[in-house]
This record gives structure tokens, C-alpha cells and sequence, in this order.
């Protein structure tokens, strides 16, 4: 086993706090982890932040229209988890091999290309932003709503690109508590200006959207400013130098969260498309409630996963397969228990939360809880492929990490959805996540089992 690589640059550890290098009892990695799940989690908050004032303020069509267009917005928005991801996994691997200077240049890169992206697709989305609406099926008013949510949103892309990816890099840096400090206060710009454009100005989706993409811009500028100058982290921006080779590895590494979210948004599109044939826009607003609830739990396993990554890239770079091992156990045993928090608290929220959001009208709350109970059991198994799938990424192995994100988001999903409702109508609808997700749970089980002498985990 090679030595733990020391950089001058490192203070000892009471000063510090905890380092990728320290050795991770239960308590410490909780510590390291918990500023990204509360970082996810505030950040799914945003957009249920919209939804209640769209909802409560200005009716239940632009409610089914914000929920409508999301899905094309999330696919945009998810290469930034591409590039932090992927890009935090090699750099944290090349700090874990004494390559401080190669991080430094990478890192610089990885910011870079996700800003240039940004603008990219900020640019493609305006272009064919109703087109896409139109093609889904949105018409009329929904139609219209969804492309006047959805150009407000656009104009902040790059912004929400630069957001995911340093909300992966903060822990790369040794600096997630900045980073939850970051999407707090990003929070609370949306929050704040939420209930100021849309409660009080009265200025309905285009108040909601531009409360968003304020929050967006928050979210990505501030933390470029603070790495652009000097800074007490392990990471700083300088001159970047273009390696298109190590790009493409840090892209590829980081395909599965992008294939992740992009098969969520796709599948998302076709629950709108068989929820429209089988419910109306009743359905559509249903599953927006279910899939908000959905975003801040799931934001549990994601931010937990985001979290661990670095520390297990690093330990894989400094070949310290004791600790990886140790790490890996601890891992399960925690998403163990948050998988059956998070269950009893979907289930046991599943009135008030319905209530929350859709309380207003009797036969949309009493399908939106029937639905939640159904959909509830989802969450006792989709934090074993998203941590899963992460840890592979870790790894560097992005071709096992796609393969856990696509069978769990895209393929199980896309099958069951469209199969159980010809069993059992809407209801099928709704268990058709709680079966995918079993599905991936089995199949991400089977990769660790696989893969541990490969890795010596």
C-alpha cells in the first residue's frame, strides 16, 4: 500500500478540520458529508419554492406548465453535474497522487468549459424551446406558460451549469460548508424574491421564473468570484491550459450523473405524455407535487454521494484500499438509514405535503395523496444506484457508473412506466418508479460485488 501523499500546502487537521486524507470513522464522514446533502437539498428547494407560490398564487395551469418544461430546463442544467462530478473525481484522484499542480490546471478547465457550455446552450434553448413545448404536447395556455417560464430560466443557464459544478468542486477544494454557505444564501435569494414578485407584485410566472434565475445567479457567480481570487482552499482559477484528452476523460467519468439527470428529465416528459392521456393536467400537477418531494429526498443520497466522491477518488489515487473498503461499508450501512427515514417520512407527510401544494382543489389533493403512498416506497431503494453509481465514478470507471445511471433512470423507468398503467391505469403509473428503482438497487449490488477485487474495496 503507497503512503498518503502530504502537500505543504496542508495545515494539520485540528486546524483544518477534515482532510481527503484523514481516516473516516462514522462521525467524520457524516461531518464531511452533511454540508453537500444540505447543499442538494436547499438547492431542490428552489424549485419547490416555486411551485408553492405558482400553485397557491397564480392557479394550477401555469403549475402543470412549470412542472410541463422543467424536464427540458434539468437536462440543460444537468451538465454541470457532468463536469463537477466527473471533473471533482479526477482531480481529487490527481491530488491523491501528489499532482497538486495538474489539479489546479484541471480544475481551472473543468470551471471554463462549464461556463463556455453554458452560454452554448443557453443560446440552442431560446432557439428551440417552443418547438420542443409544442412537440410534447403542450398547447394553448399550458404552452404558452411553459415557453414564458422557460425563456426566463434560460437566460440564467450558465449560471445553473456553474452552480451544479461547484456544488460537486466545493468538496474537491476541502470547502463544503462554503459551499452549503453558498446555496443557502442562493436560497434564500429565491425564497425572498418569490414571495416579493409573485405574493406581492402580483407578477405570476414571469415573478416565479425571475426569482429562479436570480438564485441561479447566486448560485454559480459568487463561487467563481471566490476561486478567481486568492483563497485558503486547495484549488484556485488561474490559466487554464487546454487538454482536450484529460477533458474528455473528466466528461466521460462524469457521463453517468449527466445521464442521470438527462434520463430523469426524458422519463419525466413520458409520465407528462401517459399522465395527459390517462388524467389530464390533474395528473401532470400531481406528479409535479410527487417529483418535488421526490428532488429534496432524493437530494439525500445525491448530496451524500457528491460528498463521499472526492474522499473515495482520493484514496483510490493513494491506493489505500483499507480505507476504501471501510468507506464503501460505512457508506451502505448510512444510506441504509436514510433509505427508511425517508420512506416513513414520505409516508407519513404525504397528506400535508399534498395539502401544502395542491389544498385548494379536493379531487386534485385526493388523487396527489393516493399517488404519494404509492410513490412513497420509491425512496426505501434509489439511494443504493445513486451512491452506487457515484462511487464508480470515484473510481474513475464511468462506463460502470452509466450503466447503473441508465438502467435505473431510463431504462427501468421508460419500461415500467409505460407497462403498469395497462395492468393498473394511473395506479400503475405511480408504482412504476418504486419497481425501477428495485430494479437498480439489484443491479448496483451486483457491480460492488463484481468490481471488489478489481479495486480491492
Amino acid at each position: 500500500m503507497k503512503t498518503r501523499p502530504y502537500y505543504n500546502t496542508y495545515k494539520e487537521e485540528e486546524v483544518m478540520g477534515i482532510q481527503l486524507s484523514s481516516h473516516f470513522t462514522y462521525k467524520k464522514l457524516l461531518r464531511f458529508t452533511l454540508p453537500s446533502m444540505v447543499m442538494l437539498v436547499c438547492t431542490s428547494i428552489y424549485g419547490v419554492i416555486d411551485g408553492f407560490f405558482v400553485s397557491n398564487f397564480v392557479g394550477k395551469t401555469p403549475f402543470a406548465a412549470v412542472n410541463f418544461i422543467m424536464p427540458f430546463l434539468i437536462i440543460l442544467g444537468a451538465c454541470g453535474f457532468m463536469f463537477g462530478t466527473g471533473g471533482g473525481a479526477l482531480i481529487a484522484k490527481t491530488m491523491g497522487e501528489g499532482k497538486h499542480r495538474e489539479a489546479q490546471d484541471l480544475f481551472s478547465l473543468v470551471v471554463y468549459s462549464s461556463a463556455a457550455t453554458g452560454i452554448l446552450l443557453a443560446a440552442l434553448g431560446l432557439i428551440f424551446l417552443c418547438p420542443i413545448a409544442a412537440a410534447l404536447g403542450a398547447e394553448g395556455q399550458l404552452l404558452e406558460d411553459s415557453v414564458t417560464y422557460g425563456r426566463i430560466i434560460l437566460l440564467a443557464i450558465p449560471a445553473y451549469i456553474l452552480q451544479y459544478a461547484f456544488q460537486c468542486l466545493f468538496s474537491a477544494a476541502e470547502k463544503p460548508v462554503l459551499g452549503l454557505a453558498v446555496t443557502i444564501a442562493a436560497g434564500l435569494t429565491n425564497v425572498l424574491l418569490d414571495a416579493l414578485f409573485v405574493a406581492v407584485f402580483h407578477w405570476g410566472l414571469i415573478g416565479a421564473a425571475a426569482a429562479t434565475a436570480a438564485s441561479q445567479c447566486v448560485g454559480g457567480i459568487v463561487p467563481l468570484l471566490y476561486f478567481a481570487r486568492p483563497n485558503s482552499s486547495l484549488l484556485h482559477l488561474g490559466r487554464a491550459k487546454w487538454n482536450g484528452r484529460t477533458l474528455a476523460k473528466a466528461c466521460a467519468n462524469g457521463s453517468s450523473e449527466l445521464m442521470s439527470n438527462i434520463s430523469m428529465s426524458v422519463v419525466s416528459m413520458l409520465y407528462n405524455v401517459q399522465l395527459l392521456a390517462y388524467t389530464g393536467e390533474d395528473g401532470i400537477a400531481a406528479y409535479g407535487v410527487l417529483m418535488y418531494v421526490s428532488l429534496v429526498f432524493q437530494a439525500v443520497f445525491i448530496g451524500y454521494s457528491v460528498g463521499a466522491a472526492p474522499i473515495v477518488g482520493y484514496h483510490y489515487g493513494a491506493q489505500d484500499h483499507a480505507e476504501m473498503k471501510g468507506l464503501l461499508k460505512k457508506s451502505l450501512t448510512l444510506v441504509s438509514l436514510f433509505a427508511l427515514a425517508m420512506f416513513g417520512a414520505a409516508y407519513a407527510l404525504a397528506g400535508p405535503l399534498s395539502f401544502l401544494f395542491v389544498g385548494y382543489d379536493s379531487n386534485l389533493f385526493q388523487l396527489t395523496v393516493g399517488a404519494f403512498y404509492i410513490f412513497s416506497f420509491s425512496f426505501l431503494f434509489c439511494g443504493f444506484p445513486i451512491f452506487g453509481s457515484a462511487f464508480f465514478t470515484a473510481l474513475n470507471n464511468g462506463l460502470v457508473s452509466a450503466g447503473i445511471s441508465f438502467l435505473r433512470t431510463l431504462a427501468f423507468q421508460a419500461a415500467a412506466v409505460l407497462a403498469f398503467p395497462l395492468l393498473w391505469g394511473v395506479d400503475g403509473i405511480w408504482a412504476s418508479t418504486a419497481a425501477a428503482e428495485a430494479l437498480a438497487m439489484g443491479v448496483a449490488i451486483l457491480c460492488l460485488w463484481k468490481m471488489r477485487g478489481k479495486y480491492g474495496y
